[in-house]
């Protein structure tokens, strides 16, 4: 027996040798739990490579290029309608596998993918705003510390760039609904932000470390990312506007020109079992659409405020919506003007 053969025999004998292939995952960054990538590694003997990017649109632009080489991505609900329109994502039939019954009833058929023909849930959450309540005192749970920052906050605050975020929480505080096309209302939000801008530090997405290290003493952001600023900063807490706030998912999808189909299939369904999907948590710090899941969670998320929702706060918040194209338009005109 050659060297080759004999290798090739040792391989097979201990199972090393079935490597069925890749998976590539584009996804937001710090938000994939490296051990759970792990677990389904070993269990399908599939090598995954994870690369990050920082907002739907970055996502989006690169997917409409084509050729990205990537099988699975994670958009927001407010985005997946676009990316099912625009034909591209593969329709992997997720509501029919066999994890599926594991999804909790409320996010079993959403409105952005009705009957689950394409996406499975990732993660839930809400955007709020964190402060550190060693330097101001006041009222936390209002868009006020972002869009008429207290004096104590000025030139502290920071605010994660995501356009429908922050566009709708200032319509909110003018009063207005998300997606409103009333052009009095958007002028109110587009004159606050403009005014507000000068009052803040910086347009970021990396609020959790500089709020960890106090660079920043408040910042709009969402409360997974509040949970993890709390654990190491106990004076940041996360606060819920009372002006109104939304709650948002990220769900996982198949591109259609994935080069690993059946593997992104394998993954879909992985990640709707009760004790993986609490993995995920685990790691991202938010809630995740399987019922079951709760068991399996770690004890400092299981009563933690950025995710058990406190009652007085919940009639404040509604579900982010898919804004019309005219609303879209009108959202980015504002978006450009406070850019300038």
């Amino acid at each position: 027996m050659s060297t080759t053969v004999a290798a090739i025999a040792l391989l097979a004998a201990t199972g090393l040798g079935r490597a069925e292939g890749q998976l590539n995952i584009y996804n937001w960054g710090n938000y994939t739990n490296p051990e759970v990538i792990k677990k389904f590694e070993d269990k399908y003997q599939v090598k995954v490579t994870v690369t990050d990017y920082d907002s739907n649109e970055t996502a989006l632009a690169k997917a409409r290029q084509g050729g990205s080489g990537f099988d699975i991505v994670v958009p927001s609900q407010t985005h997946l309608p676009i990316w099912i329109n625009e034909g591209l994502l593969l329709e992997t039939n997720p509501g029919g596998m066999e994890n599926f019954k594991n999804v909790a009833a409320e996010w079993a058929d959403p409105s952005f993918d009705p009957g689950r023909k394409y996406s499975v849930p990732w993660a839930w959450g809400t955007v709020g705003v964190v402060v550190d309540t060693g330097v101001y005192k006041g009222d936390i749970n209002t868009w006020k510390v972002i869009f008429e920052t207290p004096e104590e906050l000025k030139g502290k605050v920071n605010v994660v760039p995501e356009m429908k975020d922050v566009v709708t929480a200032a319509v909110r505080y003018v009063g207005g609904e998300q997606c409103t096309t009333d052009k009095d209302v958007l002028k109110k939000a587009r004159d606050l932000l403009v005014a507000a801008k000068p009052n803040w530090i910086a347009m970021e997405y990396g609020a959790v470390d500089k709020m960890k290290a106090g660079d920043f003493k408040a910042s709009s952001t969402w409360n997974g990312a509040g949970l993890r600023i709390r654990l190491e900063r106990p004076d940041v807490q996360f606060g819920y506007p009372k002006e109104g706030f939304t709650y948002w998912s990220d769900n996982v999808v198949v591109l259609k020109d994935a080069a690993n189909v059946e593997n992104a299939k394998l993954f879909q369904n992985f990640i709707m079992d009760p004790e993986i999907a609490a993995g995920l948590s685990a790691f991202h710090r938010y809630a995740n659409g399987v019922a079951g899941s709760e068991k399996f969670m770690p004890d400092d998320m299981k009563d933690a405020p950025e995710i058990v929702i406190p009652e007085a706060s919940k009639a404040h918040g509604t579900m982010s919506l898919m804004c019309s194209p005219e609303a879209d338009a009108l959202y980015t005109r504002i978006w450009t003007d406070l850019q300038k």
